[in-house]
C-alpha cells in the first residue's frame, strides 16, 4: 500500500495524527474559497453553454460511484429524446492536441481510463479536454443538446444548470476535514449550494437533508478475451479468483464480489494505475476478474480466462422523479453566441 493510500484510509477513519495538518488545511480552504469567489464575482470567466449542462462530481477523494451514475444519466437522457454528450478532464490520458473526440480506436493512453469506459458503455459523443468550455464547444459542434460534465464539480469555468454530488455510503465524508487533514476537496458547506446529493449504498452516517439513494448493481460478466457477455449468475468460472482493482475504492469491488458468492483474493492498486503484464500474472491458473474501468487498460495484458464485472447505477424512484421535473425546466432554448463562449 502506497503512502497516499495509507493517508486516505487514515483520513476516512479520522486518525488523530491528522490534527497536525490542520494549519495546512486552513491554507487550502482559503485558496478554495478565493478561487470560488473569483468565478462567482467575474474575476475569472465562466462560459455558459447554449444548452443545459449537468455536472456530476464529488467533494471527496477516492471512488464514490460517480462514473456509473454518469453512464446511467446518459442512457436516461437518450431515452427521453435528448442528444447528450459527455465532457471529461481525462485524468491519466495525454495527447498532443485537445480537444480529443473519443472513438472506437482511441487508445486509453490518450483518453484516460474513465472516459474510455464511459464511451464504451454509452456510445455517445465524448470529448476529453482539460479546458472544459473548449471541450463542451466540440460537443455542440457534434449536435449535442445537453451536456454532462464528468467529475466537473470543481471545474468552475464551465457554467452549469444542475450539480449532482455522489457520496459513498460507507465512507461518507471521512473526518469531515479538507485536504490534507481529511479527504474533502471542498468544505461540507459546498453541499448547501448543489442541486442534488446522491448516496451510493446504505449510508453509515446521517445523510444531508433531501439526499437521494443509489445502488450499484452487478449487471453481468464480460470476457476480456473476446467480449462474450454472460449473466451475473451462474458465475462463468468456478472456485477462487484474483480480483485486481486500480480504482478509488477497491474495497467496494471486493464487497460486490463477495455479495455474489465469489471467493476473491483482492489485489488493490492506486486509482488510474497503469497496469503491466506482471500485475496480472499469478502463476496458479486461477481466473482474474476486474472492473470495467481497469479493463480499458488490460485488454492486451490480461491472461486467458479474465472476466470483467459490469455494474449499473440504480438511483431511487425519488431521484428519478426529481430529475424528470428538473429536465422539464430545461426544454426552453437559450442562445449564446460563439463570441461569448470564449473557448
Amino acid at each position: 500500500m502506497s503512502l497516499g493510500e495509507r493517508w486516505l484510509e487514515a483520513a476516512y477513519r479520522g486518525d488523530a495524527w491528522l490534527c497536525a495538518l490542520r494549519p495546512l488545511e486552513a491554507l487550502y480552504r482559503r485558496v478554495v474559497a478565493r478561487r470560488a469567489a473569483a468565478y462567482a464575482t467575474g474575476g475569472k470567466p465562466v462560459w455558459r453553454a447554449p444548452v443545459p449542462v449537468i455536472v456530476v462530481g464529488n467533494i471527496t477523494l477516492g471512488g464514490t460511484g460517480k462514473s456509473p451514475l454518469v453512464a446511467w444519466l446518459a442512457h436516461f437522457l437518450v431515452e427521453r429524446g435528448w442528444r447528450p454528450g459527455i465532457v471529461s478532464r481525462g485524468y491519466g490520458g495525454k495527447v498532443a492536441g485537445y480537444p480529443l473526440r473519443v472513438g472506437d480506436t482511441t487508445p486509453v493512453a490518450e483518453s484516460g481510463d474513465e472516459p474510455r469506459m464511459l464511451f464504451d458503455q454509452t456510445g455517445l459523443p465524448l470529448v476529453v479536454d482539460p479546458n472544459r468550455p473548449r471541450g463542451a464547444g466540440r460537443l455542440l459542434e457534434a449536435g449535442c443538446d445537453i451536456l454532462i460534465s464528468d467529475d466537473g464539480l470543481q471545474h468552475l469555468a464551465l457554467g452549469r444548470d444542475l450539480e449532482l454530488v455522489v457520496v459513498d455510503g460507507r465512507r461518507g465524508f471521512g473526518n469531515g476535514r479538507c485536504l490534507p487533514a481529511g479527504p474533502l476537496r471542498e468544505p461540507l458547506s459546498r453541499l448547501q449550494g448543489v442541486d442534488g446529493v446522491v448516496i451510493n449504498g446504505d449510508p453509515a452516517f446521517v445523510p444531508p437533508e433531501g439526499a437521494h439513494g443509489m445502488a450499484l448493481v452487478p449487471a453481468g460478466w464480460r470476457s476480456l478475451a473476446d467480449g462474450e457477455h454472460r449473466p451475473v449468475v451462474p458465475l462463468p468460472f468456478a472456485g477462487p479468483v484474483h480480483a485486481v482493482a486500480g480504482i478509488g475504492n477497491p474495497g467496494r469491488f471486493l464487497a460486490t464480489l463477495e455479495g455474489l458468492g465469489v471467493e476473491a483474493m483482492l489485489h488493490p492498486f492506486a486509482d488510474h494505475h497503469e497496469f503491466r503484464v506482471e500485475d496480472l500474472v499469478f502463476d496458479d491458473g486461477l481466473p482474474v476478474v476486474m472492473t470495467a474501468k481497469d479493463a480499458t487498460k488490460c485488454r492486451d495484458l490480461a491472461p486467458p480466462g479474465s472476466w470483467v464485472l459490469e455494474v449499473e447505477a440504480r438511483p431511487d424512484a425519488g431521484f428519478v422523479a426529481w430529475l424528470e421535473a428538473r429536465l422539464e425546466t430545461f426544454r426552453s432554448p437559450r442562445t449564446v453566441s460563439r463570441g461569448e463562449a470564449g473557448y
